[in-house]
């Protein structure tokens, strides 16, 4: 069984923003039982960690001899693995995996920058200066990603893998306001919130928080 490793106590507090909720989902998604090993802060940059992951970080995914890290790319593995994340088609599939990659170099780095700013920054200086810059570079890949989804359910047809990496990435957008700018969007991302997979990994991920919590 594959196993993959999420913070022992998330910094998001339960909300479903850390990586491991990607392959979570993905597993959920292809009917794939997993195994999770929990890891503290400290853990996570320690030699034992950093073989599975150079960069001390998570999600990495362990089966038999195989060994990931990085969200896209394991749950990219998964979806080659199993039924339900990729088209059959080949041109169609090729699309999924290409919104995929968009979803993590195109959308995600100005969603991060802007939510980054937004936590750690309120207390600098030049904080409302530099805010409705980071608001306007999320702006211009919203609308942009408002015109190609505005009269479709799914970004190709079907759900995909690349469904699935955009709704994970866009959902960090929820307490900013921006959502609200674009229905189209909102809905899409409700469309992936409410798939029974993602609420399945949702819950998993949330009960880990919940258990910390209560320790």
């Amino acid at each position: 069984m594959p196993t993959i490793t999420a913070f022992e106590n998330s910094p998001d507090r339960g909300k479903g923003h850390a990586r491991d909720m990607r392959v979570r989902w993905a597993f959920e998604e292809v009917g794939q039982p997993y195994d999770v090993r929990l890891v503290s802060f400290a853990a996570m940059k320690q030699p034992a960690h950093r073989a599975l992951h150079p960069f001390g970080q998570i999600p990495t995914y362990e089966d038999g001899d195989l060994t990931l890290f990085e969200s896209g790319a394991i749950v990219l593995h998964i979806a080659e693995r199993h039924d339900g994340l990729l088209p059959k088609d080949a041109n169609a599939r090729a699309r999924a995996i290409a919104w995929m990659f968009a979803a993590l170099s195109t959308v995600e780095p100005p969603i991060v920058e802007l939510t980054m700013a937004m936590l750690f920054e309120r207390d600098r200086s030049w904080y409302a200066e530099r805010l409705p810059s980071l608001q306007e570079r999320v702006h211009i890949r919203l609308g942009e990603l408002s015109r190609h989804i505005s009269e479709a359910d799914w970004l190709e047809g079907a759900f995909s893998g690349g469904d699935l990496m955009m709704v994970t990435v866009l959902r960090r957008l929820n307490t900013s306001g921006l959502l609200e700018e674009f229905p189209d969007i909102a809905a899409y991302v409700a469309r992936g919130e409410a798939r029974p997979a993602f609420r399945r990994a949702f819950e998993a991920q949330l009960a880990v928080f919940q258990a910390a919590s209560r320790s």
